[in-house]
């Protein structure tokens, strides 16, 4: 189980993220009601810290379905060290350099995992570092398709009613 800490900077982390995506939005559209802002905010937070908790098991799901694991533990989960570099996620705000310091992060921490992973699943270093690979990208596209989902959906919404 994880300690207060771990989950208190999930969730700050979490945050962090929906508020690199939801910065563009609100600088974008001025005029967004402060009660909409804050629903997205919470709405964003709760995923994006779900696609961060998640993270470590999908990766070791992933490589316990690999023929040569052998499962020696359970689950690696995070530590408040491996997680604190997520609060940095607001970064992808900035439109310029907000991607390529978002992946940097991301993969600083996915190498981080990538070692935990491996001894709790048996596996080899470069098949975790795989692992870990396609669940962040895995969790990564499934959001993003429900993002543009939700969005697309909402701008249907709104056509409908003004016309």
């Amino acid at each position: 189980m994880p300690s207060a800490v771990v989950v208190a900077l999930v969730l700050l982390a979490g945050l962090s993220e929906a508020a690199g995506r939801i910065l563009p939005l609100v600088a974008r559209r001025p005029r967004v009601s402060p009660p909409v802002v804050a629903g997205l905010l919470l709405t964003g937070t709760a995923v994006e810290s779900a696609v961060v908790a998640l993270w470590p098991l999908t990766a070791f799901t992933l490589a316990e379905l690999l023929p040569d694991a052998t499962a020696s533990g359970a689950a690696p989960g995070w530590t408040a060290g491996q997680v604190a570099p997520m609060l940095l996620g607001a970064v992808i705000a900035f439109p310029l350099l907000g991607p390529a310091l978002h992946l940097m992060l991301l993969t600083g921490v996915g190498a981080q995992l990538v070692g935990p992973v491996a001894a709790a699943s048996g596996v080899g270093g470069w098949t975790a570092a795989a692992c870990v690979t396609v669940a962040g990208v895995g969790l990564a596209a499934a959001v993003e398709a429900v993002r543009r989902l939700v969005g697309r959906i909402g701008t249907t919404g709104t056509r409908r009613r003004t016309t």
